[in-house]
């Protein structure tokens, strides 16, 4: 199987592919039949530069840059890299969480300014509690269950909401609302859909309560971000974001901000795990070249968009 990326992918199970091509998508390539394209747009004008194509191998778990649709009326594949990314995604959201609500950052930049000139036992140098806190959790998917397990060890109440109540003895069901007026901490693991874009809208923002901290790094549309910055730069709350709306920019205003702290989209973001994920691209690749079932389909001949 003739393989076109637009990148080569890191660790060492790339290397087990054949024949690959690193190229761009701006020209057309009529013996690629599987593409490798992380972060891009895969649309019609796309797949029309590639005639022979039959897998799109999606590095990442999110898929919303790749049009299903479009690629089902083609009869062409996509899979995604679920699972191997959850633990590490889970582990930056609390990083977030814990660096937001105990001023890591804005103590770190004080230190190294010269400008810590007070006792410990002074104010005004004070962040939020953490232990015994409520964690709300927007989507109890797997990421939002490894934030769950990884709050049990800081003795947190976790609440969670989805469009699917579960049956779980452990985190507590509420209604989005709800959910948002009794949290301390806000965590956003929901997937960005049409239905899902802009669903902390301004109205809910303003549900959170004084003092309360919005961590997302699941996807920035996600959440109105003009009335995040809007609460962002009035102090009434603070924020740990990995994720915006328009990549790589950043709203300005957020960079002066002490009550935000703000990472590169880096969720996922260890030599390990991107490893992993490049094993499961570069898995999904043979299996298609030797006829065989895919490993993580989103769209395939016999399983249709999930």
């Amino acid at each position: 199987m003739r393989v076109l990326a637009t990148q080569r992918l890191p660790g060492p199970a790339w290397d087990e592919l054949g024949d690959v091509e690193i190229g761009t998508l701006d020209e057309r390539h009529d013996g690629a039949e599987a593409l490798v394209a992380p972060g891009r747009r895969i649309d019609d004008a796309v797949l029309d530069l590639l005639p022979a194509l039959r897998l799109v191998a999606n590095y990442g778990v999110g898929y919303e840059q790749v049009d299903v649709a479009a690629c089902r009326a083609r009869g062409v594949e996509v899979t995604n890299t679920p699972g191997v990314l959850d633990a590490t995604t889970a582990d930056l959201a609390f990083a977030l969480l814990l660096a937001a609500r105990r001023r890591l950052v804005e103590g770190d930049d004080l230190v190294r300014a010269g400008r810590w000139d007070t006792g410990w036992w002074q104010p005004p140098f004070l962040g939020r509690e953490v232990s015994g806190s409520t964690l709300g959790i927007v989507g109890l998917g797997r990421i939002g269950r490894a934030v769950a397990r990884r709050a049990r060890g800081f003795d947190m109440r976790v609440l969670y909401h989805q469009r699917t109540r579960l049956d779980d003895p452990g985190p507590e069901y509420r209604s989005l609302d709800d959910l948002l007026r009794e949290s301390d901490v806000v965590s956003i693991h929901a997937p960005l859909t049409p239905a899902t874009k802009g669903l902390i809208s301004r109205e809910r923002l303003a549900l959170l309560r004084d003092g309360a901290t919005l961590v997302n790094t699941a996807r920035g549309p996600l959440v109105d971000e003009d009335a995040l910055v809007e609460e962002l730069v009035a102090g009434r709350i603070s924020a740990g974001l990995d994720v915006f709306v328009h990549e790589p920019a950043v709203p300005e205003a957020l960079c002066g901000l002490a009550n935000v702290v703000l990472t590169p989209h880096i969720g996922s973001g260890t030599v390990e795990t991107r490893a992993a994920m490049t094993r499961v691209v570069v898995d999904n690749l043979l299996a298609a070249e030797r006829g065989e079932p895919l490993l993580t389909p989103v769209l395939s001949t016999t399983t249709r968009a999930r």
